[in-house]
């Protein structure tokens, strides 16, 4: 990721900063200097954390269509790398970032929206709050997601499969496969079978994200297999769920999801399209993830 202003937001317990490009979540430090955020090494994968929207990974042959006409959005869509967000809110505590709707962002994505992201901090728990508002008199349609990249191991003398993933509760879930152009192929595989435990080790991710429609839980923590749970992420308002990284990448992402990827045999309608949120006019909808440190 390019190098960009960084915003801060600090309490007595933690420092959280922010990319000014982007609104990336790049790193999460406590009194000790503890790092907990992935710092984007470009060699395997440059971002921190990017945050999802209007869509969720990527469209097939990167188009969708909407009302006849046709149209295009960036992988993850157009939050991620956007040097146009204003910063609305700045206190010790919190912070906001707005992008909204113009002539131009019309021509590729054909809704009047308004987009705030506001990070916020009480004791040791980050609260990631997305409030997106439909401006228009006529329906809006989008995803929402989040993606953030936790160091791991945290400590330089720890391996990476000295981590595993805890979730809420036991899971018997299968994982949803997607191709090499990122898009779900239709098949899946068992995955989490009566367990509330997944061992990282870094070949889990040779054929990219685990992807997961129908977990109970709604906290996943990144855990040590001496030290205990060092972060939990906590998303109740979200359906779906990535787990992800590079197979050589020293992160583990947890990443919430309303929305997902299209799959590969799609016509592209826009409107049929999988998790797809659907916003009457003139309405506002929220949703918020939490990251939690025990450290």
């Amino acid at each position: 990721m390019k190098n960009s202003e960084k915003l801060s937001i600090k309490n007595t317990l933690l420092q959280i900063d922010i990319t000014k490009v982007g609104a990336e979540l790049c790193s999460i430090k406590n009194n000790d200097n503890q790092e907990y955020i992935w710092q984007a090494d470009p060699k395997i994968w440059g971002s921190h954390a990017p945050v999802l929207f209007p869509i969720i990974g990527g469209l097939k042959n990167n188009l969708f269509y909407y009302q006849g006409e046709e149209y295009t959005v960036p992988k993850h869509g157009f939050i991620r790398h956007n040097e146009a967000l204003k910063i609305t809110n700045h206190k010790e505590h919190s912070i906001t970032f707005q992008y909204k709707y113009d002539s131009e962002t019309l021509k590729t994505y054909p809704f009047k929206f308004e987009f705030n992201i506001t990070f916020s901090l009480n004791d040791k728990v980050l609260t990631v709050s997305h409030e997106v508002i439909n401006h228009d008199s006529k329906k809006m349609l989008f995803s929402l997601g989040g993606h953030p990249a936790f160091k791991c191991p945290l400590k330089n003398n720890e391996n990476y499969d000295d981590y595993s993933l805890v979730f809420e509760e036991k899971e018997n879930s299968n994982r949803h496969l997607i191709n090499d152009k990122g898009l779900q192929n239709g098949k899946t595989l068992p995955f989490l079978e009566n367990t509330d435990t997944l061992q990282l080790k870094h070949e889990l991710f040779k054929d990219d994200a685990l992807i997961f429609k129908d977990l109970k839980s709604k906290r996943i923590s990144l855990a040590h297999k001496t030290n205990g749970k060092v972060v939990t992420v906590s998303y109740s308002d979200f359906d779906y769920v990535g787990i992800w990284a590079k197979p050589d990448g020293d992160f583990v992402c947890i990443e919430p999801w309303l929305g997902i990827t299209d799959h590969e045999d799609t016509n592209g309608d826009f409107e049929k399209k999988e998790g797809i949120i659907n916003l009457a006019g003139k309405n506002t909808f929220k949703a918020e993830y939490t990251i939690e440190i025990h450290s």
